[in-house]
């Protein structure tokens, strides 16, 4: 399999401190782009970063919070001035709270719709320019939003955070629309059971329960297999859009 399309390209990707978005970046470093890490720890920002220069790659650690407009446009101009324009952007932050909808956790409902759905748009937003002029200049240039198979499956306690993945999922759908005649690829990654950081997140101990049990008896894809397909699909000729991948463990209804 040939990821040489990334030699030599610059990406973004969001939640890089952990999870998918650190093994998307560890993996884009190897295929040799030049790649900036962002997340809001920034000692684990530099841990990921020096482990990605210590094979070496190259990688730019930038601290910043999705849900913060200026934060993001402060990131924006940092990359920007260490490495110029991008043409790889990877949306992997996001959050997962699971609650009753009567709960009415609505702290936690601004917190899943700011970071998974605004939040997604607000590096959309930063990077949009940089996609468009790549792709007039005729290199190749892609957006990749990991969303979720939440956002077709519905699972009892997760309302709020499905919607949110549905809202990714629609977006992707939409965006191919704007910036794909403009050269520019939209992919879409549905996973479902991944090994990450997102199940540490329930606090609620009856709901962790029930998702180690799902765990136990399907199994979970690896971070690093899902930055695989993330490097595959943005490795492929530039006039082959891989629209929309669900990725789910075998066993995985």
């Amino acid at each position: 399999m040939s990821y040489d399309n990334l030699a030599g390209r610059t990406a973004v990707v969001t939640g890089a401190a952990s999870g998918i978005g650190e093994a998307v970046a560890v993996l884009l470093a190897d295929r040799g782009a030049r790649v900036a890490l962002l997340a809001r720890r920034g000692e684990r920002l530099e841990a990921v970063a020096g482990k990605i220069r210590a094979n070496g790659g190259q990688a730019l650690a930038v601290v910043a919070d999705v849900t913060d407009e200026a934060s993001v446009a402060d990131a924006a101009d940092r990359i920007h001035a260490e490495y110029g324009p991008v043409d790889l952007v990877v949306n992997a932050a996001g959050v997962m709270l699971p609650h009753p909808v009567e709960d009415r956790r609505a702290d936690e409902w601004r917190r899943m719709l700011d970071t998974n759905v605004a939040g997604v748009l607000r590096i959309i937003g930063a990077f949009t320019e940089d996609l468009v002029n790549a792709a007039a200049d005729g290199r190749t240039a892609d957006l990749v939003n990991i969303s979720s198979i939440a956002a077709h499956v519905s699972f009892p306690n997760y309302a709020v955070y499905g919607a949110t993945k549905a809202a990714v999922t629609y977006l992707s759908e939409s965006l191919r629309g704007e910036f794909g005649p403009r050269d520019v690829r939209v992919t879409n990654i549905e996973p479902g059971f991944v090994e990450s950081e997102l199940r540490t997140h329930i606090t609620d101990a009856e709901l962790s329960q029930e998702v180690e049990g799902m765990l136990d008896a399907v199994g979970a894809l690896s971070a690093e297999e899902l930055a695989d397909l993330v490097a595959y699909a943005t490795s492929r000729p530039r006039r082959v859009n891989l629209r929309q991948i669900v990725a789910l463990p075998t066993r995985q209804a």
